[in-house]
């Protein structure tokens, strides 16, 4: 995701839409169309001495503002994918800081094993559903897996569930080993849920795009709206509707592919959610709320200490 601050430099913010690939293709595009406009008005000019292509431009008019509010709906629809995506993981946020605050203050004071097993497996549920839900969980970039887990996981349709589970188990053994009362479980319950509720609700937004006859008809009338223009404005205006019909290809084909972007948050495009940034965030926060050093660091204390 690209991080800029609002209202600090309109120029510099512009220079952000050119590290977008969904820009770059974008641009492409308006260059062929404007390729395309130039042949037609060289056919009309060089070889039909301007005579031929007789359009009236104002069909041209009533059809864009058509197709405008269509735009609109699809815009509004994927920009509400993409908020919905970040406030599901702002919840996660919420839940799991919350599920060690109540861990931390429960379990016994001794019991630090427990508590950095949990810590482990917080991480590793917010990791795991990160890369579950692009192309799979990506079991090497998981945290402190045991021999039991290493065996466990690869064979697992959805890790993020087995995970889940997984802390549901370590928490009922608590219960059993009566380290925790039934109230306790009772507290731990509904951060323990909202995981995988969370999980559903991303699942729901990545499986659910916008219905596809509604996605192709949008292309088709871009599309067509695009190739007739020409026709209109090079009798109309001459060799300026080049840059008249490049501009407006610019602003109904970047509306539509930057929908397409974000329709689906949690991916690795330039303006997809930071998903990979709050997973490492939870994770930090989870192991220092239970009094752990994170991982990476303890690596990093490691290797200074081997240094000197």
């Amino acid at each position: 995701m690209i991080i800029y601050e609002t209202n600090k430099n309109w120029l510099k913010d512009i220079t952000h839409l050119f590290r977008s690939w969904t820009m770059t293709k974008i641009m492409r595009t308006v260059l062929a169309i404007g390729l395309y406009t130039l042949i037609i008005w060289i056919i009309e000019v060089a070889v039909f001495d301007g005579k031929v292509f007789q359009f009236s431009a104002s069909i041209f008019s009533l059809l864009g503002i058509v197709l405008s509010i269509l735009l609109v709906f699809r815009t509004n629809t994927a920009y509400e994918r993409w908020w919905e995506g970040r406030q599901q993981w702002g919840a996660l946020v919420n839940h799991c800081r919350n599920l060690a605050i109540t861990a931390e203050a429960t379990f016994p004071r001794e019991d630090h094993a427990e508590k950095h097993r949990l810590a482990v497996l917080i991480s590793n549920f917010c990791i795991a559903l990160k890369e579950h839900l692009r192309q799979g969980t990506k079991i090497e970039e998981l945290l402190l897996l045991n021999e039991n887990d290493k065996v466990k996981y690869p064979q697992k349709e959805h890790v993020p569930a087995y995970i889940s589970s997984q802390i549901h188990a370590l928490i009922q053994h608590q219960y059993k080993e009566k380290r925790i009362t039934g109230e306790d479980v009772l507290n731990f319950k509904p951060q323990m849920q909202a995981l995988m509720d969370i999980a559903g609700a991303c699942e729901r937004i990545k499986k659910t795009p916008i219905p596809f006859s509604y996605s192709v008809y949008l292309k088709i009338f871009i599309s067509i709206y695009g190739l007739l223009l020409p026709f209109a404005l090079t009798s109309e205006i001459g060799i300026w509707a080049v840059p008249a019909v490049m501009f407006v290809f610019f602003a109904f084909i970047g509306v539509e592919l930057m929908a397409e972007e974000i329709e689906d948050p949690f991916g690795l495009d330039c303006n997809d959610l930071p998903t990979g940034t709050i997973a490492e965030t939870i994770s930090r926060n989870v192991f220092e709320l239970l009094d752990h050093t994170h991982p990476k660091e303890r690596k990093v204390e490691e290797n200074y200490a081997k240094i000197f």
